[in-house]
């Protein structure tokens, strides 16, 4: 799998003059005439013939001369580990897996063993190298971030955090796997002595024995996981850590090779996939399964006694598409497994996890519960399934299925606003060396010309079908653009960045206030396929926006939209059905034309 690493192309610096009139393309349909003149100026400034913008220019490609990759420890620290909000909600993603048709624990426990032996099946992968390797068509992508899913961990710091990855080759290798049962930790070996994972009858017979020795509720020390992180740093390195037993078992969660929560049912409400979305982003709150959870690990695995299952991922180690190859595989294996059986074989004992809570980490769990709990509340979710037609409808009239959902969802935003903003898609970069996004800019000159024409009825349709032809094929045309090296949201930032660097002040171009207006995406979105129906959930990046990831099957399409309750002026029902009835007027038009 890593044969090829060496032989990827390294991130390319694009050219400048290129990048500088690609933002002013891309700002237009956000801001007023007025501002835009001035930002035209700002650009030309930076831009001009031996100016500071050639300047810059010239330490970036400097950098991108001496460095693997040029980007991927500045994009580590801005975009996670510099970062101080929880990371529940803000960075860590949900994702929600097809219910599973069990009920109460015996089945609940079954399961988690089939679950545990399936990923642990992946990990032999891992572990040989003989995951395929991701192409995009033909060529390979980077498949570093494949390394950096297991035996890993966030860790808290003030001011800066940082991530351990327990690799092959870093002298003790890591055994164990950590269970969570109504908030108490056990460490489970899950190898035998010549490192053949167990199987999941003997997994499921020390589940059992976790189950019998945590049968009430313990103090919720994993609830100090969603707070501030400085608050959480400061915890952890001056509290917790200092003492003999904490830092054992610390270590001993950092360490493990993945985490598995054994969950209790929640109040199931009425829709029962957006009720799963907010156990897999956040647990339910301090009187559910928040503190169930260990959320600076990088894998946690969530099987409740009412068969809602998911994956929870700390987001600075990987992207979706890993996460989901190692979803679809243990899913695969679960349907394929036969049943678990009782074993007669004794198995290894758990072993408890304890912590020895003085005063002040008590009242920071409760700090933490009810920071959290606040959070919870402002979360507004919904899960929903658009099935009128999938991706097959886009297809049939020879478009790119993800470039006419993001118009779909500039549309949708144009009927409830009646303005453009700012949109992010995640494009991967992973077409080189460690290589992680870049941002698709879904709004365009050509998509609000769509969005203000199929709000007027006396355009025509056929002008509104060349209209959405041109908005779609624009998408398609930048988001290739964006993968092939030539976004300009990370070059932008790294002109930013290099002049910080140089002790240089932040060029006027960045303090311009449509380049605030234009990095303020009030629609995060990104697509996470998968070959079951599940669906990522993440929280919107900025307080008056949306987060949208969606899940395209041929004839029907998942989404998640989520916002924040504290803004008036965001509602996801609201905004979903919107983008339902644009999903079904797109398809209207293009049907009703091609009958013409």
């Amino acid at each position: 799998m890593v044969v090829h690493q060496s032989s990827l192309p390294h991130l390319p610096v694009p050219d400048l003059a290129q990048t500088l009139q690609k933002y002013l393309k891309v700002v237009r349909p956000l801001v007023d005439d007025i501002a835009f003149q001035k930002t035209k100026q700002l650009v030309e400034e930076f831009g001009k013939p031996g100016g500071l913008g050639e300047s810059l220019q010239s330490k970036l490609q400097s950098r991108a001369h001496e460095r693997q990759n040029w980007l991927d420890d500045w994009w580590l620290h801005t975009a996670y580990l510099d970062y101080r909000e929880p990371v529940v909600i803000n960075v860590s993603p949900g994702i929600v897996c097809p219910p599973q048709d069990f009920n109460g624990k015996k089945e609940q426990l079954q399961f988690a063993a089939k679950l545990v032996a399936g990923v642990l099946d992946y990990k032999v992968q891992i572990d040989n190298q003989s995951v395929p390797i991701d192409k995009l068509r033909t060529r390979p992508l980077c498949m570093d971030q494949y390394y950096k899913l297991f035996s890993a961990c966030r860790l808290p710091g003030e001011q800066r955090d940082q991530v351990v990855v327990y690799g092959p080759d870093c002298g003790v290798r890591p055994r164990h796997i950590v269970v969570v049962h109504n908030n108490q930790f056990f460490s489970l070996d899950v190898y035998d002595n010549n490192w053949k994972p167990l199987s999941q009858d003997h997994i499921h017979a020390q589940l059992k024995k976790v189950v019998c020795q945590s049968k009430h509720p313990s103090v919720p020390v994993g609830i100090l996981t969603t707070e501030n992180r400085d608050t959480w740093g400061m915890v952890y390195n001056q509290a917790l850590k200092k003492d003999k037993t904490n830092k054992l078992s610390l270590e001993a969660i950092n360490r493990s090779i993945f985490m598995l929560c054994l969950d209790q049912e929640t109040v199931r409400e009425e829709d029962r996939w957006t009720s799963m979305g907010h156990q897999l982003m956040h647990g339910g709150g301090s009187q559910h399964n928040s503190g169930n959870r260990w959320f600076d690990k990088t894998l946690q695995f969530t099987v409740g006694t009412d068969g809602a299952v998911g994956i929870v991922y700390e987001h600075s180690a990987a992207e979706g598409p890993p996460i989901i190859s190692l979803l679809d595989h243990m899913l695969d294996y679960c349907s394929q497994s036969p049943a678990v059986k009782e074993t007669s074989v004794q198995p290894k004992e758990p072993e408890r996890l304890p912590f020895s809570l003085n005063k002040s980490v008590l009242e920071a769990i409760d700090n933490a519960k009810q920071s959290l709990d606040m959070q919870v509340r402002d979360l507004d979710l919904h899960l929903v399934t658009f099935k009128t037609y999938g991706k097959d409808f886009p297809k049939s009239q020879r478009l790119s299925p993800d470039s006419y959902i993001q118009i779909a969802m500039q549309l949708a935003y144009y009927k409830v606003n009646k303005v453009a903003c700012a949109t992010y898609e995640s494009g991967s970069t992973r077409m080189f060396h460690l290589g992680r996004t870049d941002t698709i800019r879904s709004a365009s000159v050509e998509s609000l010309k769509f969005c203000q024409a199929m709000q007027d009825s006396s355009i025509q349709p056929s002008e509104k079908v060349a209209l959405l032809r041109r908005a779609v094929e624009g998408h398609k045309r930048y988001a290739q653009e964006t993968v092939s090296g030539q976004g300009i949201d990370r070059h932008l930032l790294g002109l930013k960045l290099i002049a910080v660097e140089a002790g240089l002040d932040v060029p006027d171009l960045f303090e311009d206030s449509t380049y605030e207006q234009a990095v303020h995406f009030k629609l995060s979105t990104s697509q996470v396929p998968s070959k079951y129906d599940s669906l990522l959930c993440f929280g919107p990046v900025v307080p008056d926006g949306y987060g949208i990831c969606y899940n395209p099957a041929e004839d029907h399409l998942n989404f998640c939209i989520s916002a924040y309750n504290s803004h008036q002026e965001t509602d996801t029902v609201k905004l979903a059905a919107a983008l339902n009835q644009s999903l079904l007027d797109m398809q209207e038009l293009l049907q009703t034309q091609a009958k013409l």
